[in-house]
This record gives structure tokens, sequence and C-alpha cells, in this order.
């Protein structure tokens, strides 16, 4: 198949998301992840005419790019306005303009007031303003779906009309998502067979979930170029989302694309960091489970030829295999966590731990890979060996006016030590206790909470348990620990306290 590019429109198509501005620092430091890490073909990265913080930002990434020969790779958004917009990009350091035209009769006649002629000529006359500043043009067709649909003798001869420009790309957007993929082939077969020396890209929206199916169905009927954002960020319910649109592509029509699979987890969590828009842990390639094994069968089967693998290896997208403990894990889980702990179990003992996990898994209790030495210690009867780190009282106080407070005594291998410090919230102030216990008195680095999230079951009931989950960086590697109780404050402190406990292990492992 030949070679299929990829231009990402997160930073202008993407940036439409309900919510969604990124700061200019934000939008260079994300051309530079998807142009040399992700290394996509092409992105586009604003609307012209838009602010002063747009102009600033993409001022930011031009200049970037024309040091590091980008510059041709980076495009933005502009309109038939009678080189405004060539102004504005111009002034920016731009070098390419995605010219926005009406691709259905029905836009061109009720939104613009025009005729096909009238609105040819306007365009016409815009290409040739951008061919004398030396800025390259590629054009979309707008509401092109609905053009096909309704009015597809104007597609036609609104592009016989414009063939003979210097138009680098015909952009194809199925505006509103209305396509599915048979009648998302047949068009745009249509459109490459009539012009078969035009290059076309295909910009799909996800209003019914069909955005990646119906990117699959362009390529495969011979579009050369399609659209993605980061996440499926965009308006309404968003775009194609990058990483499923390679991996798809990929792997159903083998086909040829620059990008870096191994990026993909890692771009995905800046945009997501910067977007504010939490990714779904069921999401494709991305999600937080989509690698997870929960079935017992499924971990069986993987030590039997891994009969449960397909093609979507986690390590192509930067991720890895995990094996989820719950009501439904069979001893084939526990065994794949116990092998990444280096912890043998015998057969006894290995019952003992998956009947416990299970009556965990009941009571809609999470386990993890790391609860996993303290449960057997529990279940053991060697808690008392393995617990470094053990909270001997705490009084947390909160009083209207004043900032909440917390006394914290701790016992770290064998040595008490207390300490009283304020804080935002009483959780803070006891974490501000801990770590002045460990920065003043022991003189030793403390773990950064990078972040903290709570769930309790559904329903909101008022003593359901709260369950606390807490991700620490620590020397470079990220973990995360869980606490569960009716109180969110002693949740989230039973997480802490796991979390002492990992480092304190982690430092005396090191230190025999």
């Amino acid at each position: 198949m030949p070679r299929v590019e990829i231009m990402d429109t997160t930073l202008r198509d993407g940036e439409q998301t309900s919510g969604v501005s990124f700061a200019p620092q934000e939008k260079l430091s994300l051309a530079r992840l998807l142009l040399t890490e992700m290394r996509v073909d092409r992105i586009e990265v604003a609307s012209a005419r838009v602010s002063e913080g747009e102009r600033q930002a993409v001022r930011k990434i031009m200049d970037w790019a024309e040091k590091n020969g980008y510059l041709d790779r980076v495009e933005v958004l502009g309109f038939v306005d009678g080189g405004v917009s060539l102004d504005w990009i111009q002034n920016c350091g731009g070098k390419v303009i995605n010219l926005l035209t009406k691709g259905s009769e029905k836009h061109c006649t009720y939104q613009l007031r025009k005729t096909l002629e009238e609105h040819v000529a306007d365009i016409r006359r815009d290409v040739q303003m951008a061919r004398e500043r030396g800025i390259e043009v590629n054009l979309y067709l707008e509401d092109w779906s609905n053009g096909m649909r309704h009015s597809r003798d104007y597609v036609y001869r609104m592009v016989d009309a414009l063939s003979d420009l210097p138009i680098r790309r015909f952009m194809l957007p199925d505006t509103l998502g209305i396509y599915e993929p048979w009648e998302c082939y047949e068009a745009c077969r249509a459109m490459v067979e009539r012009y078969p020396d035009l290059h076309f890209d295909f910009h799909a929206h996800n209003d019914y979930d069909l955005a990646v199916a119906n990117t699959v169905a362009a390529v495969k009927a011979g579009i050369r170029g399609v659209h993605t954002t980061v996440n499926g960020l965009g308006e309404r319910a968003g775009n194609a989302p990058l990483s499923s649109v390679i991996a798809v592509l990929h792997d159903h029509l083998k086909a040829d694309m620059a990008v870096d699979e191994a990026r993909t987890n890692q771009v995905a969590t800046v945009v997501e960091s910067y977007s504010g828009i939490r990714i779904p842990a069921n999401k494709p390639v991305i999600g937080e489970n989509v690698f997870t094994q929960c079935a017992g069968i499924h971990a069986d089967g993987d030590n039997k030829n891994n009969l449960y693998f397909n093609d979507l290896l986690p390590e192509r997208f930067g991720r890895t295999r995990q094996y989820a403990l719950g009501k439904s894990s069979g001893k084939a889980n526990i065994r794949k966590n116990l092998e990444l702990l280096g912890i043998e179990l015998d057969e006894e003992s290995m019952n003992r731990v998956t009947q416990y996990i299970v009556e965990l898994g009941d009571r809609k209790e999470i386990v993890t890979a790391e609860d996993l030495p303290y449960i057997i210690s529990d279940l053991l009867g060697t808690a008392e060996e393995r617990e470094a780190v053990r909270i001997l009282n705490y009084s947390l106080s909160v009083a209207q006016g004043l900032r909440p407070v917390a006394t914290v005594k701790i016992e770290i291998h064998g040595e008490a030590y207390q300490q009283t410090s304020a804080g935002d919230g009483q959780y803070d102030a006891f974490v501000s206790a801990v770590e002045a216990i460990y920065k003043q008195q022991l003189g030793r680095a403390f773990p950064e909470l990078v972040d903290y999230s709570v769930s309790i079951p559904p329903g909101g009931r008022t003593d359901a348990f709260v369950q606390t989950l807490i991700t620490w960086e620590w020397d470079g590697v990220r973990f995360k620990t869980r606490g569960l109780d009716a109180d969110q404050t002693v949740a989230a402190i039973k997480a802490t306290v796991k979390m002492l406990n990992k480092i304190e292990n982690n430092i005396n492992t090191s230190k025999v």
C-alpha cells in the first residue's frame, strides 16, 4: 500500500473540545512531541484570526519549526477573506494555509449567500495571493460528506473549477460525522477515481463513534492522507483518535506510515495532562485497562502458547501487559503478578491468597499487584517482619478560620518519630507532618504526590467505602497505592502508609 500521511490537528480541531485551551508553551511542547517524538507527517496548530494568545502560540511554534526544519509541516486553518488570513499567517511566520471552503451547496448558498461561481472566484483569488507570498495551500471542502450525499454535482463542479490551481491537497471532511464506513468508502472512491492525479485527505468526526472505521474505509478507497487528534479530542464527540487510527491502519491495512508507535502512550498522557480531559480506562490502545487481563482463564491461556494475545501487543505502544486481581481472578492471574514481584508460594499458601482476593473482589475492593506483598504478609503471619513503617498515632484537627493541623507519630524500622504540621486540608497536614519527619529528622527526600483520585461504589451511600488512589513519583519511577476506608482521609492515610513501606523496603533491599 502507498504511504499514508498522518496530519494531527490536536492543536486546532482538538482544542475545540469544550473546556480545552492550551497555553502557548503547552502548544509548543505538543508540537515538538508530535513532530519529533511521534513523528506524524504534519500538524495543524491553530485557526487564523482567533486571538492574540493564539498568535503568540503560533509564532512560538513557527520560530521553533524554522530553526529545526519543520516549517513546511506546520499548518494553520485560514478563511476565504481576501487575504486577511494570509496576512495573519505570514505575520506569524507560517508557510502553509489550510483554506476553509464550502464543500456542500447548502453551506455555500445559506452561509455564504453566494453562487458556486462566486465562491470559486473568491477561492481562486486567495490561492493566487498565497502563491505570490510563497505560502502553500491545502483546501478544506467543509461539509463535503453532506455535499456528496445531497449535492454531488456541486462538489464535482467545484473541484473541476479548482483542480488546475497549485493546491497541494484537497481535504475531505465528514464535518458532522454523518458517514458510516460503506457510504464513506463509496464517496471517497468516487473522488479518487474521478481525480486520480489529486492528493486527497480525509477528516473524520466521531458523532456516531465511527470516526476510526470511516478513516480506515477512506484509506481503503485510495485516500492518502488522514487527520487525527490525540485522545480523540475535538468538537462534540471529537475526532478520530491518533492511537486507534495508526493501530488499525498498521494491523488491518498494513499501511506504510512514518509514526513511532512506541511514543503513543507518552504523547497521550501529556495531552491528558494539558487538556484536563481524562482518558477513559477502556479506551483502545491508551486506556489504563486495555492491556489488563481480568479473567483467570485468560492468564492461564497466556501461559499456554499465548492463546489470548492479539496483534495489539502493549510493548508496541510503550505499555506493559498486566493481570488484574479480583473475584474473577484465578491462580494464573495471581501467579503472573507474583512472578513480576519475584515471589513464590506453595500450593496451600496460593489457595489461601486466591480465596482472600476473591473475597475482596466480592466486596468490590480493588486489589493491585502492589497489594500482594501485604496480603501475603497478613495471611502468612509475617506482617510484623515486613512492615517497616507503622502509624503509632495521629490527631487531625480542623477549626473555623484556622488551617487544619495534624500531629503524627510513626515508627520507621523500630524508631518512633513525631511531628506537627499545618496544611490546606486534614490530609495535606498529615502528609506535611510525615514529610517533615523525613526531611528534618531523617535528612531524606520524600516522594512527590503526582495524582489523587477518590471513588465510591455506585449509589452515593454516605456509609460507603471510599477508595483513594494516589500516584507517587520516587527516584524517577511512578507507582500507585490505594487505601480503603469509610473515611476519605483515613483511606488516603492508608494509601500513604503503603507508599512509605514500599520505598522503605526498596531502600533496605538496595542496602543489602
